[in-house]
């Protein structure tokens, strides 16, 4: 898969000279409704035999509107992942644009001739609610106005789950309420982050459960505080674990969100390294426990039952 960096206003040197299929989204996550979209788009390139690009930003354009840091905004899928999902989902070619207010001061229509079909767009599919301006001005509706009969327009209905919409705003929720199983249901993934392993209090390995602790990337979301069933990779190597995000209320440390894995059949020492997390089942919420002994019981527990999850 090709990835070209686009900025406003981009070189027409960089755009690839033949005509294509575009799928147009931000996809934060790539949930089930983005793949849909990709997936309805990759059908169409198939049959026209034309390559299957993608548009999309390197961070939100809510950057641009609003008070807001992009670090600050919480996103379900790094830049990095978002492009591993993509070719995974059998795209070829990926235009990733920044967004900048210059970007966001293009009338419809400018946007429409500049990267639609300045991109050779031979056919577009989107999401039913995407939008390239105003609301009322540039939306799936006022796409095939401004298209001109210079290419086809697929528009992608929603993407439905337990009878409501799959979006990254309910994901997002749901994540941020612990609700993993559902958020993975809507991903058709298991929700994935990343970070370095960090020094912490060391208390784990006295009690028989050392843990790495995650200095998670602050653009990325934690799921909500619990106990969780997880999969971590170091140096290559997927292993089996157990999460807790929380403030260790047992032991009354500093109150400060922490994100632990205690990573079953292992014995590396890994500060430092790179990290990713796959977030599989919440286990329980956290607990104060009034004895140490009494959280090591719940602990054994949570190994038990770690344990089932990957055996069923």
């Amino acid at each position: 898969m090709q990835v070209i960096q686009l900025n406003y206003p981009y070189d027409p040197k960089q755009i690839i000279q033949e005509p294509i299929v575009l799928a147009l989204g931000f996809f934060d996550g790539v949930h089930r409704g983005h793949q849909e979209v990709i997936g309805q788009a990759r059908q169409i390139a198939d049959q026209e035999g034309l390559p299957l690009a993608v548009l999309t930003f390197t961070h939100t354009p809510k950057v641009v509107y609003q008070t807001i840091h992009p670090y600050h905004y919480g996103y379900l899928t790094d830049n990095r992942h978002k492009l591993n999902l993509f070719e995974g989902l059998g795209v070829d070619l990926v235009y990733l644009s920044e967004f900048t207010w210059q970007m966001g001061a293009q009338s419809p229509q400018e946007f429409v001739d500049r990267y639609l079909v300045g991109l050779h767009a031979q056919h577009v599919v989107a999401g039913f609610d995407y939008t390239y301006g105003p609301v009322d001005q540039a939306n799936m509706t006022t796409l095939k106005i401004h298209s001109q009969g210079r290419f086809e327009v697929t528009e992608v209905p929603p993407q439905l789950l337990n009878q409501e919409k799959i979006g990254a705003r309910t994901i997002k929720e749901d994540l941020k309420a612990g609700q993993i199983d559902r958020v993975n249901q809507a991903l058709g993934y298991p929700y994935q982050t990343s970070g370095i392993v960090m020094n912490g209090y060391k208390r784990g390995r006295t009690i028989g459960y050392p843990t790495a602790n995650i200095a998670t990337d602050p653009h990325q979301i934690l799921p909500g505080v619990g106990v969780y069933v997880v999969e971590i990779l170091v140096q290559g190597v997927w292993y089996q674990g157990m999460a807790s995000v929380g403030y260790n209320v047992t032991f009354q440390e500093p109150n400060e969100l922490t994100c632990e894995v205690y990573i079953l059949d292992f014995n590396q020492m890994i500060y430092g390294e790179r990290v990713e997390v796959k977030w599989h089942h919440y286990l329980r919420g956290e607990i104060k426990f009034d004895q140490v002994a009494d959280l090591v019981s719940q602990l054994d527990q949570d190994l038990v039952d770690t344990r089932a999850y990957f055996d069923n």
